[in-house]
């Protein structure tokens, strides 16, 4: 396991972390989540992120309970603060919510800080320089020892960023956006400006956007998919068109890939976003020991992706 900086500070976290949305309290029991845990700080993982809103707050508390047997020491514990409840100052960036929706995670985790507090996503009602200050209160009260955000634009970051220089307020250190072979923009586009001016690290969600990279839609929608048991993501690949034809013959063209470097589909489309040196660590999201063991490997199919292999996966990727 390689132990990379979160952009260009000084944290170090797994190139692949354990995440927990829709899997703890909704696929995953409380002795399911352990032993995954279990599993996963064996194969070398430090890094868990969660968020107030996965299973209402039920996946902070199970990891809460579960990390208490551990060294805080050898964690990396993150959470995200935006949905709380159902509330008029239970959502959102307020001041009032990014605290008190801090201090109510921190009771569910059992934990008297988080290593990284994400802005789960950007809000337009509240001025930036609430926000910012607010997170770096937050910092500063030991309540997080570092603050990010998650699927805000170039834009917002750089105002973010702009904001904490003139306020004198510690800046975000990290984003967490989707990333994976199907949905590339953001990461290797838009935020390329923000990279080098700021030394921002990510932490990737959706490796296998849902599944589609794994595989398992190939010849329909499996009952135990996501795609089966939840609606709206459903929806939501239907209306960006990632359920098309062309992706599917790209997938059929990846596989290809993975079967004459003797790996999976999945392990392929990990190892692939490993790749990048942007990336600080890809979160996996599995909901079986047997998914996770087989994620894992990517790590070994990481070395196995030469120059020529890279190029020929760019030019399926971009037809």
């Amino acid at each position: 396991m390689e132990y990379r900086k979160v952009g260009k500070w000084g944290l170090r976290i797994s190139e692949l972390s354990l995440g927990s949305w829709i899997t703890f309290g909704n696929q995953l029991d409380f002795d399911a989540a352990k032993e995954l845990i279990k599993r996963a700080v064996q194969n070398g993982i430090n890094f868990i992120d969660t968020a107030e809103a996965y299973a209402n707050g039920m996946a902070e508390s199970m990891l809460g309970e579960i990390i208490k047997s551990y060294r805080r020491s050898d964690l990396v514990i993150s959470t995200k603060i935006f949905w709380g409840g159902n509330g008029p100052n239970e959502k959102g960036l307020s001041r009032k919510h990014l605290l008190e929706g801090t201090w109510a995670s921190l009771k569910r985790l059992q934990l008297n800080y988080v290593d990284l507090l994400y802005c789960h996503r950007p809000d337009p009602e509240v001025p930036m320089e609430e926000v910012v200050w607010t997170m770096d209160q937050i910092v500063r009260n030991g309540l997080a020892l570092y603050w990010g955000t998650s699927e805000w634009s170039a834009k917002e970051l750089e105002k973010a960023h702009q904001t904490a220089k003139q306020l004198n307020c510690i800046p975000p250190v990290v984003e967490q956006p989707q990333y994976n072979m199907l949905v590339r923009e953001r990461v290797e586009k838009e935020y390329e400006p923000i990279y080098e001016k700021y030394g921002m690290g990510l932490t990737t969600f959706s490796p296998l956007a849902s599944g589609l990279l794994s595989g398992k839609y190939l010849q329909g929608i499996p009952q135990d998919s996501r795609l089966a048991k939840y609606e709206f993501i459903r929806k939501r690949f239907e209306e960006t068109g990632l359920m098309s034809e062309k992706t599917f013959s790209k997938i059929l063209k990846l596989k290809k890939i993975s079967e004459e470097l003797n790996c999976t589909l999945s392990q392929l489309a990990i190892a692939w976003i490993l790749k990048n040196p942007r990336v600080s660590s890809v979160i996996l999201g599995v909901s079986k020991i047997e998914q996770f063991d087989e994620n894992i490997k990517a790590i070994e199919v990481k070395q196995k992706l030469s120059d020529d292999v890279m190029n020929e996966i760019q030019k399926i990727l971009n037809d």
